[in-house]
């Protein structure tokens, strides 16, 4: 994930959901373009993601 001191914090995440409803946190700055799913993210893109059921403990919060 990019280094949150240069990206602006949580105010500039997005949340990305797979076709199975899973939760993801991406900066937009790594996102290229209008991304909804987690299935239209490139692998680099994908790399810059956290699960955030691995930062919250739970696939729903």
């Amino acid at each position: 994930m990019a280094d949150p001191e240069k990206t602006g914090g949580y105010e500039a995440m997005v949340w990305i959901r797979d076709k199975d409803g899973k939760e993801y946190a991406c900066y937009a700055d790594d996102l290229k373009g209008k991304i909804k799913t987690k299935e239209e993210l490139t692998d680099e893109e994908k790399e810059k993601c956290m699960d955030v059921s691995q930062l919250v403990g739970t696939e729903r919060w």
